[in-house]
């Protein structure tokens, strides 16, 4: 549950102005690690804002996709999740959405082969 950040500062107050954790928390409704948290938060960044999420990106663009593996068609799903910044998984339902079908493993000689043809 997201709180305002008024309220995470009163409770911060509260136990500041000398009042127990326990207290704090039966009169604000908060668990006890919540109020931890709040006070690590405020400690590291001197703010009671969020932090912003270090998350991959939710899309890939499947155009941008489909130029990539016609440039590099030997390239492995971990290979592309790493020029597009994603997870692998992530790679793997682009491209079901496109005609690509899953490279299997080339062997040794085939694989000089298959990149002369290129």
């Amino acid at each position: 549950m997201a709180y305002p950040k008024v309220f995470k500062q009163k409770a911060l107050d509260a136990l500041r102005n000398g009042h127990s954790r326990k207290d704090v928390n039966e009169m604000f409704g908060l668990a006890n690690t919540t109020l931890r948290d709040w006070e690590i938060l405020e400690r590291e960044t001197d703010s009671l804002e969020k932090r912003p999420l270090n998350r991959k990106q939710l899309k890939i663009d499947l155009d941008a996709l489909q130029e990539y593996c016609d440039i590099n068609p030997f390239a492995t799903h971990l290979e592309a999740a790493a020029h597009f910044g994603c997870s692998e998984a992530g790679i793997r339902r682009a491209k079901k959405e496109l005609p690509i079908t899953r490279k299997k493993a080339v062997k040794g000689h085939l694989r000089h082969f298959a990149h002369s043809l290129l």
